[in-house]
């Protein structure tokens, strides 16, 4: 055999490390070329991590959630050469005697002796108390399963145990319990049977949500924000928005408010350019972008990830509607590109019909912005002097207060406000 050592490669973009998330292979499995092995996570993006060679693994380095360096060994194969498949093992022939094995043989047991034996009486761990021999004996059962019995006011001498010697077993107990809630439910509903939840379930924190967790900490840690909530009329926005879907194909995804807001940040951001900006904390700069590269925050199954509609402002409204599902969809699937999930300069989150009514967004450092959409809801205003049935949505938002003064905050959510409330003003030329 030939042993092959795989080590954890260069990802990219001064990558020095990787977290193991997932191994799909285990020792002793004979693997395939470009067979996926691995999963691993970067600080950019997940990697699936596929085999080198076709061979049988010997080693595995890391177990999920452990972080290997790059250069590291991660795996080692035993491969197979084309001379050693040719290689055959000599047979014993009659001149030579075949070869005696080195280990001795097990010395067979002696046969049995006629005797009577006395019969084994299983003893419980509790003590002879515990034991119920006979019908009518005692019960047999743990001192905790006991204190449960009582709590639940189940009567254990008549569960039938299925375990050694009729002892109780925890399944048993449960079906008791299960059984008894319908009976005590019938004798009455005030005293309904509440039987405590015990355990605790430990999950390692790995992959995205370790990467969740730091980066929401950092930015909590380090960035001063500034949130401010204003409330939107999205009334005549709700016509236009049901107008331009009923117009749509059969069959065709309905558009929601995220392009319309989108679409008109892209406008707003050209007046208040020092909200859609990177902090560069290693140069002291603050990077203003022409372009507005839009994350949008996708609830997916490994946590939240923020994938990007790159140059949002070039897109007409159906295309950003297209490519706001379509980057969506890929991070939910995880089949999300590198690129596709880094280098957005403001960030918009939405909680759709959990929006509530008001949230406290986390910034997505470096960016100096992030935009909380709202539930929308129909309630009643005073329009005009008259009371009025308004569908009304609310934008929390937060702000980086070391390079965005709460005016310059305030002002461009205004400006945005006045947009949405009258759409037209979204498509006009500026």
């Amino acid at each position: 055999m030939t042993r092959y050592v795989f080590k954890m490669p260069d990802l990219g973009e001064g990558t020095v490390e990787a977290e193991v998330v997932a191994w799909h292979v285990s020792v002793g499995e004979q693997v395939q070329e470009d067979q996926t092995m691995a999963e691993v996570m970067t600080e950019k993006a997940a990697v699936e991590v596929p085999a080198p060679v076709t061979g049988r693994v010997v080693s595995i380095v890391g177990k999920p959630g452990d972080v290997i360096p790059v250069g590291a060994e991660l795996i080692v194969f035993d491969i197979e050469s084309d001379e050693e498949l040719l290689v055959e093992v000599p047979q014993p022939t009659d001149s030579e005697p075949a070869p005696v094995s080195e280990t001795p043989e097990p010395t067979k047991p002696a046969a049995p002796v006629a005797a009577v034996a006395a019969p084994v009486v299983p003893v419980s761990a509790e003590g002879p108390d515990n034991d119920r021999g006979a019908p009518g004996g005692r019960v047999k059962a743990s001192p905790a399963m006991r204190r449960r019995a009582k709590e639940a006011g189940i009567d254990l001498s008549r569960v039938e145990g299925s375990g050694p010697g009729g002892r109780i077993t925890p399944r048993d107990f449960e079906a008791a319990i299960a059984g008894a809630k319908p009976a005590a439910a019938a004798a009455s509903s005030s005293t309904a049977v509440r039987v405590p939840r015990l355990g605790v379930d430990e999950v390692k924190i790995i992959g995205v949500r370790r990467l969740i967790a730091q980066r929401m900490t950092d930015a909590k840690r380090n960035i001063p924000h500034f949130a401010y909530v204003e409330e939107i009329d999205v009334t005549e926005l709700e016509s236009l928005r049901i107008y331009l879907n009923s117009r749509q194909p059969e069959g065709a995804s309905g558009m929601t408010y995220l392009p319309f807001l989108v679409a008109a940040l892209t406008r707003v951001l050209e007046d208040f350019p020092q909200c859609n900006a990177l902090h560069d904390a290693e140069r002291g700069l603050l990077m203003r972008h022409r372009g507005v590269h839009v994350g949008i925050a996708t609830q997916t199954r490994d946590g939240l990830k923020v994938p990007v509609v790159r140059h949002a402002e070039s897109l007409g409204l159906q295309e950003l509607a297209a490519e706001i599902r379509r980057v969506s969809q890929a991070a939910r699937s995880n089949k999300a590109k590198r690129e596709e999930l880094t280098g957005s300069t403001i960030t918009v989150t939405s909680l759709g019909r959990l929006g509530g009514i008001v949230s406290t967004p986390i910034i997505n450092a470096p960016e100096m912005a992030i935009i909380g959409v709202n539930k929308a809801i129909d309630r009643p205003v005073v329009l005009n002097g008259a009371i009025s049935v308004r569908r009304i949505m609310n934008l929390s938002s937060s702000f980086d207060h070391r390079f965005v003064d709460g005016f310059d905050a305030a002002a461009m959510i205004q400006a945005l406000k006045e947009m949405l409330e009258h759409p037209a003003t979204i498509f006009m030329p500026g």
